[in-house]
Parts: structure tokens; C-alpha cells; sequence
């Protein structure tokens, strides 16, 4: 190996030592506790190294959305892949993403700002990753509408609503403003989901 490979290799070490110690600072001690110093501190690393990798803590929040974007779009595009019926496969997929919500609540909260002010919140909306799921949402939404001959609504628009009744009952959940029963909030959810399925026939 040469000299500019492992220079190339110990600045990727460290990069994914960074990162790693900020997601255990996170598990441990919430969103609230994670900052650049803290950072450097645990990884006995100065200041300095930290920002050459990363400008901001919002670079940081970034790269974990991007990380919880990819992960979201291959639990709904596994749960999409075990139907053939459009209808049964938007079922799945919103089953899979309230799953994949509170299974992994820090990745949750960091994609959509639940709770967590980020600078980069605007950049979280543009990720190629995200839009992975309105493509995986809006084919199965597609479908639908072709088969029932709908031409007077948007695929896009539809898709958009879809996502908004489940990340809508996620937040109010997740945020601890809402007084119903977990089973109950679910209940809403797929009976939500069912409308939004009929709606489109």
C-alpha cells in the first residue's frame, strides 16, 4: 500500500470513528448532548480533526438522515417485494415504515427534525435517498389509479398524502402529545391506510 492510500484509509478511519462515537453519544444521552467538542473529547482527538471531517455538527446530523433514508427505503422496498397487489404492497410499506419509526427512533428524528434543531433541515428534503421512498410509494399508488382507470388525482399528490397521515400519527406519538394507547395510534394508522386505498379505486 502506498503512502497516499493509507493517508486515504486513516482519514476514512477516522471519519467512521467520528461518526460512530457521535451515534453512541446519541443512543446514550439523546440528540440534545451531541456537539462537536463532546465529539473530539470521547475520541481524545482535538477540535480541529473533528471540523476537518465534518464543518458543522449539522454535516454530522446530515450524514446519519442520508444513513436513516437508505435504511427506510430498503425495509419498505423488502416489504414491497413480498406483494404482487398494489394494494396489499402500500399496506406493507406503511406497516414497514411505523416499524422501522420506533425501532430506530434516532435515525427517525434526525430525517424528518423531530425535536431537533438542524440548520441543514432544508438539505434533508433533497437526499436521493429520500426520494427512494416516494418512487417505491408512487409506483404502487400508480398502479392503482391505472387499474381503476383514475386520471382526476396526482400520483405525486397522493403520495405526498400517504406519507403525511403515517409520519402525522408517528409525530404525535413519538413526540408524547398524544393520550392514546400504542395499539390504538397503529389501529388509526392502518384504518387511515385503508381509506387512502379505497379513495383510489
Amino acid at each position: 500500500m502506498g503512502i497516499s492510500e493509507r493517508r486515504i484509509r486513516q482519514k476514512e478511519e477516522v471519519r467512521n470513528n467520528i461518526l460512530a462515537t457521535a451515534w453512541q453519544i446519541v443512543r446514550e444521552e439523546g440528540w440534545q448532548a451531541l456537539s462537536i467538542r463532546k465529539i473530539a473529547d470521547a475520541i481524545e482527538y482535538s477540535v480541529p480533526v473533528v471540523y476537518d471531517h465534518f464543518v458543522n455538527k449539522e454535516c454530522i446530523l446530515l450524514e446519519f438522515a442520508r444513513e436513516g433514508f437508505c435504511l427506510l427505503g430498503r425495509k419498505m422496498a423488502q416489504a414491497k417485494g413480498k406483494h404482487a397487489d398494489p394494494a396489499a404492497q402500500l399496506r406493507a410499506m406503511a406497516d414497514a415504515y411505523w416499524n422501522f419509526a420506533f425501532k430506530n427512533k434516532e435515525y427517525y428524528q434526525v430525517m424528518f427534525n423531530l425535536g431537533i434543531p438542524c440548520a441543514e433541515a432544508e438539505a434533508c428534503t433533497c437526499l436521493p435517498e429520500k426520494i427512494n421512498f416516494r418512487t417505491l410509494v408512487g409506483e404502487s399508488i400508480g398502479e392503482i389509479m391505472t387499474n381503476s382507470k383514475r386520471t382526476d388525482i396526482s400520483v405525486c399528490m397522493k403520495s405526498h398524502t400517504f406519507w403525511s397521515v403515517i409520519h402525522g400519527l408517528i409525530s404525535i406519538k413519538m413526540m408524547r402529545t398524544s393520550d392514546m394507547h400504542d395499539d390504538l395510534n397503529k389501529l388509526v394508522m392502518e384504518d387511515a391506510i385503508e381509506g387512502f386505498i379505497k379513495n383510489l379505486t
